[in-house]
């Protein structure tokens, strides 16, 4: 399968994915190695402090990281993620995560994943490193997804 078919299907499935559907989580743009994921903050994301709560942007954070790593047409999945806090995003608005592959072997890939507000100010940044299984992506053969 050549990669645009790949990454039309990839989106097609993540599209349908009840989890990202819930947080909101779109696909902004997605190519081999590269990802980015947008949501928009509510208020239902908010913690007890009023602030965006951490594990909506690691959702956040983890779309993006999966996109990417699965965006050469097997399965991959985390093994480590170390995620750094650098500042609460402003209430409202869009947050974008933006996960970009800095190295990949036949049995691991490393992604710099980072986080930004609507002004463009750092929110977040991270470390992913996944695990490539080397299994074809399920719903490739599937001609509406999964």
């Amino acid at each position: 399968m050549n990669e645009k078919t790949t990454i039309e299907k990839l989106i097609q499935a993540t599209g349908k994915e009840p989890y990202a559907r819930k947080m909101g989580i779109r696909t902004v743009s997605l190519e081999a190695g590269h990802a980015v994921v947008e949501m928009d903050s509510s208020e239902d994301d908010g913690n007890i402090f009023g602030m965006i709560h951490g594990g909506a942007i690691f959702s956040l954070i983890d779309e993006a990281f999966q996109l990417s790593c699965n965006s050469h047409g097997t399965v991959a999945v985390a093994l480590n993620v170390t995620v750094t806090y650098h500042r609460p995003p402003g209430k409202g608005g869009i947050l974008r995560a933006e996960s970009r592959e800095i190295h990949r072997s036949r049995r691991t890939g490393t992604y710099d994943i980072k986080v930004t507000d609507s002004k463009d100010k750092l929110i977040a940044s991270c470390m992913a490193l996944a695990y490539r299984k080397g299994d074809p992506l399920p719903f490739l053969d599937e001609v509406e997804g999964y």
